[in-house]
């Protein structure tokens, strides 16, 4: 465990070592997705495919319901998150607007009007 006081973001999850020894197993599990025959694994048996890599009931529950902010808070990384949004067809705007609660529609709008500042 650090020794450093941890750094308060409001409204973001900051992964860090804690959180990476949290998201172990799930993050193990994402990367596991490079190949197509564990992203086709995944899909033929969710819930079988997060047993064996040891996914914790938060981690699991969270991947069932595609649920980027509570893998977030599960210990998962963003970029390993990236490939289990990968198998539904999603983009980073997807992924963008589940996070800000907004529609990807809105969120790309947002992205466009801030590009103009």
């Amino acid at each position: 465990m650090s020794t450093r006081p941890k750094l308060n973001i409001p409204g973001t999850t900051l992964f860090d070592g804690d959180m990476a020894r949290k998201g172990y197993a799930l993050n193990k599990m994402c990367f596991s997705f490079n190949s197509e025959e564990n992203r086709q694994a995944f899909l033929a048996d969710r819930e079988g495919y997060c047993a064996k890599f040891g996914l914790n009931e938060e981690q699991k529950q969270a991947v069932l319901d595609l649920n980027v902010l509570a893998m977030l808070a599960a210990g998962g990384n963003a970029y390993y998150i990236a490939k289990l949004g990968g198998i539904y067809k999603l983009d980073m705007q997807d992924v963008g607007a589940q996070q800000t609660g907004m529609s990807k529609e809105a969120f790309m709008a947002k992205l466009v009007e801030a590009g103009r500042n």
